[in-house]
């Protein structure tokens, strides 16, 4: 397979924070639709990847490519218009706002203030609100104030958000923390659902669910990839074990 074929091909990516390397000349492939988990113990720079992959942070050296377009340059908006998704640990929904309010302001084209000032929910924005929510399990609480969610619904409401702007590329931070066992396996149907049509990348703790939901799982420790593959070779891994088993 050709560079060109991936959705993200990330190459001897590094970043340093005073002489530290949190990267190190990393070099990972997702491919189209593929649903990949990133696993490691803290301090092995899961979220300072996913950082540099949205451009919250930037490079010191190396080359991100989405959908074979180099976007190490290019600010963390540019990158959103291009397709990229990144949802944070804490939930950012509108808590005074209803569901459909959180989607609809979500809305591409409500974005900018030239477009807010002409911008009008129309019917191609309530069928794609509608067709979201139904998506995140959300349809019945649409007129529901987001606040009286619950923390799951609000995990989901803020996937939502993210797709409504149909990124090609999500990036999904520990989206489970915090969730009652039922909301945990609603959230592995919904991520299994939506990476059918775009790539999603997952930072996760939770092996049970790591092994539920991955198609490939890469193992991060000190800035670089340890060990890459389905979760049952990356669970024999002798280095895996030896990192997070310890002596």
């Amino acid at each position: 397979m050709s560079n060109t074929d991936f959705a993200l091909a990330v190459e001897d990516l590094t970043v340093s924070f005073d002489g530290f390397k949190a990267i190190d000349n990393l070099t990972l492939y997702v491919d189209k639709d593929e649903l990949r988990v990133i696993i490691g113990p803290n301090g092995a720079g899961k979220t300072t990847l996913l950082d540099l992959i949205c451009g919250r942070t930037q490079a010191s050296g190396g080359s991100i490519k989405f959908k074979n377009e180099e976007m190490t340059k290019l600010p963390e908006y540019a990158r959103v218009r291009k397709g990229i998704g990144r949802k944070f640990q804490t939930p950012s929904i509108y808590e005074n706002l209803s569901v459909f309010q959180n989607l609809e302001v979500s809305f591409p084209r409500g974005r900018s203030v030239f477009g807010a000032l002409f911008f009008r929910c129309d019917d191609e924005v309530r069928e794609r609100i509608e067709s979201v929510a139904r998506e995140i399990g959300l349809a019945d609480h649409l007129p529901s104030q987001a606040g009286l969610l619950s923390h799951g619904q609000k995990q989901w409401l803020e996937i939502g958000m993210l797709l409504m702007q149909e990124p090609q590329l999500l990036m999904l931070d520990e989206p489970i923390a915090g969730m009652s066992p039922r909301e945990r396996e609603l959230t592995a149907d919904l991520l299994r659902r939506i990476s059918r049509n775009r790539s999603v990348i997952v930072i996760e703790h939770d092996m049970d669910f790591v092994a539920q939901i991955a198609h490939k799982v890469t193992v991060m420790h000190q800035g670089k990839i340890l060990a890459e593959g389905p979760m049952e070779k990356v669970q024999r891994d002798p280095k895996v074990i030896d990192v997070y088993l310890g002596h």
